[in-house]
Order: structure tokens, then C-alpha cells, then sequence
């Protein structure tokens, strides 16, 4: 990089020394770290142009050194430029009033961990919040019964008691009211009169079978002395 000259009465100069090597670290403030016993008039030249996060690297990395007599303004105007001015000017006054003072870099510390404390009880306040909107919703939910309990009666074709279809074991009180309903239609009224009347047929033809043989006479009948045997019933 180029060097950076003085100008002393309207001549340029070449740098001295120390200033070649204040602006040397100043090009490579991303590597500062400890600065031991660096004096403090050097510091105040260098320290000014680091960022938020270098300047808190310096102060960590600096163990034992106390650097407040060039960092604490720095501090003052990182609060100021983060939390405003009216934060700042606030923090002033309460340490007016309470006559106590504290480094910039501690109030700058503390107000971060106000807030991250704040955000941290937000966050479970809303969380919270949450959980008892969830619990209202799944309370609201409705719950299907599958388990029905065992009926009294046992009701047979046409609702009567009896043996015929049994709809106590139906699960569901939706499909026992169905299959009642299904029971007492027409549809099944109807197949139930025909099943009826086709075994009232039945016994009808048999009992005609039976008396039709003793209705007819004739040579037959007079020559045989052969009792004549039932025929049975057709099916």
C-alpha cells in the first residue's frame, strides 16, 4: 500500500517510523489481539478505526490491561449507535443520580443480556400461549366412540323379541340404527311374505298328494285285494 506522507508547512514529509507502523496496524486490524504494553497514545491512534467486533476482540484478548482510557468513549458511541441516543442519554442521567459509574463496555454488556433475557421470556410466554390454544382446540375435537354397549333387547325381524337378526353386537350406533332400518323395510317385509307364502304352497301341495289316490274307483281298485301304500310326500 502507498505510504501516507505528513504534510508540514505546505511541503510533504516522509512518514516516521511509528507512524509507518501505526498505519501498518491500522491495514490489519482484522489480526489485532493482545496489545500488551502497547502505549496508550498509540492506541489512541489505532483503536478509533476498529469495528464493534474487533474492538471487543482487542478487549478480551487484552487480559490484565486496562484500555477504558481509550476504548470507554469508543463504547459510549457503539450503546449510542445501537440502542439510540435516548438510551443513552437515560443511562447517563441514572448514573448522575446515583453517583455511580460504569464503563461503557460493561453498560454495552449488560444491555445485551437484558435483552436477550427478554426475548428468552417472550419466547416462553409465547410458547406457552400456544401450548393452551392447542389444548383448547384438540378439548374441542369430537371423539368417536367405537365401543357401544350391549343392548337389553334383541330385536328380530319386524323390531319384536326373538330369535332372528342379532344388532346388539353392532359397533357403531350409526350402522345399528342402518341395519334396524334395513331390517324393517318394505324389501325385507316383502322377501319375508313371499317366503311365507312359499311354504304355505308347499304344505298345500303335499296334503293334495296324499288325498288324491282315495278319490278314484274303477276295475282296478275292485280287483286287487292289495291295500294300496301312501305316497309320500313331494318335495
Amino acid at each position: 500500500m502507498p505510504h501516507r506522507e505528513i504534510v508540514v508547512n505546505g511541503r510533504k514529509t516522509p512518514p516516521s517510523l511509528v507512524d509507518l507502523c501505526v498505519n501498518t496496524a491500522i491495514d490489519n486490524l482484522r489480526y489485532l489481539g493482545d496489545v500488551g504494553e502497547t502505549d496508550l497514545y498509540l492506541l489512541d491512534r489505532i483503536l478509533p478505526h476498529c469495528t464493534l467486533d474487533q474492538l471487543m476482540h482487542v478487549e478480551k484478548s487484552s487480559q490484565g490491561r486496562d484500555l477504558s482510557q481509550v476504548t470507554d468513549n469508543l463504547w459510549k458511541k457503539f450503546y449510542e449507535k445501537q440502542f439510540g441516543k435516548d438510551k443513552t442519554e437515560e443511562v447517563v442521567r441514572r448514573m448522575v443520580k446515583s453517583k455511580k459509574t460504569f464503563k461503557w463496555i460493561q453498560l454495552y454488556e449488560a444491555k445485551l443480556e437484558y435483552i436477550a433475557e427478554q426475548e428468552k421470556e417472550a419466547a416462553a410466554r409465547f410458547k406457552q400461549r400456544y401450548e393452551k390454544i392447542d389444548a383448547r382446540k384438540q378439548s374441542r375435537q369430537v371423539q368417536i366412540c367405537t365401543k357401544v354397549p350391549p343392548s337389553k333387547n334383541k330385536r328380530g325381524f319386524f323390531g319384536g323379541s326373538g330369535p332372528g337378526y342379532n344388532v346388539s353386537n353392532v359397533k357403531s350406533n350409526l350402522m345399528k340404527k342402518s341395519k334396524v332400518d334395513y331390517l324393517n323395510s318394505n324389501e325385507m317385509k316383502n322377501r319375508a311374505a313371499m317366503k311365507r307364502m312359499a311354504s304355505q304352497t308347499q304344505r298345500n301341495n303335499g296334503s293334495s298328494s296324499m288325498m288324491r289316490p282315495a278319490q278314484f274307483k274303477g276295475k282296478d281298485s275292485a280287483s286287487t285285494s292289495r291295500p294300496l301304500k301312501p305316497i309320500g310326500r313331494r318335495f
